[in-house]
């Protein structure tokens, strides 16, 4: 849980106001990039999406989901083959032990379902706050507030926040909007 940040100041907190503002006019209908069909593909894509475009992942993981569809497909998937398929995306023994290991404590520790809560998805393979938190938001709508590296870097540019960590970035964020807003902010400032 991200720790309890000082209450903003009143300069912060109108920035904020200004910034999320401008960011709804220019980015009215905000989501993720990625192209998925349910949170299982979600998650995957998210884990990939790590140091490559989105356009690339949005290219592996039609192949990927033909021929491992399910987290139980995945699970016993031979690593070399998807280390084949996720290639392009960079990182690929790494992220392709990471998906693996995901789809295996998938099926042993839910059924093969992702888990709707933050704390229980990060602590599955290669699952971090970030990317449990853009399935939290973009898959079920719930409040959420993704810190990338892109996030962090804005949010520190706008005087939202004088942290690098991005876990205090997040309560710092989520201090300053609205719940309903968490799901939003981040895909905006990310755009």
């Amino acid at each position: 849980m991200p720790p309890t940040p000082e209450p903003p100041s009143a300069e912060t907190a109108r920035t904020a106001r200004v910034v999320l503002n401008r960011l709804k006019k220019r980015y009215p209908d905000i989501g993720t990039a990625l192209d998925y069909a349910d949170p299982w593909q979600l998650i995957v894509a998210t884990v990939l999406s790590a140091q490559t475009t989105d356009e690339n992942v949005n290219r592996v993981t039609p192949v990927l989901f033909g021929r491992w569809p399910t987290p139980q497909d995945m699970a016993e998937a031979d690593p070399e083959q998807v280390e084949q398929v996720v290639y392009s995306t960079g990182f690929y023994r790494q992220k392709a032990k990471s998906i693996i290991g995901l789809a295996e404590a998938l099926v042993e520790e839910y059924d093969g379902a992702v888990p709707r809560d933050l704390e229980a998805m990060t602590r599955l393979p290669g699952v971090g706050r970030k990317t449990a938190s853009v399935v939290l938001a973009a898959a079920w709508g719930d409040p959420a507030l993704a810190v990338d590296t892109h996030e962090k870097r804005v949010a520190r540019r706008l005087g939202l926040t004088r942290s690098a960590d991005p876990t205090k970035i997040e309560a710092e964020l989520k201090a300053l909007y609205p719940e309903g807003e968490w799901a939003g902010i981040s895909m905006r400032v990310i755009q």
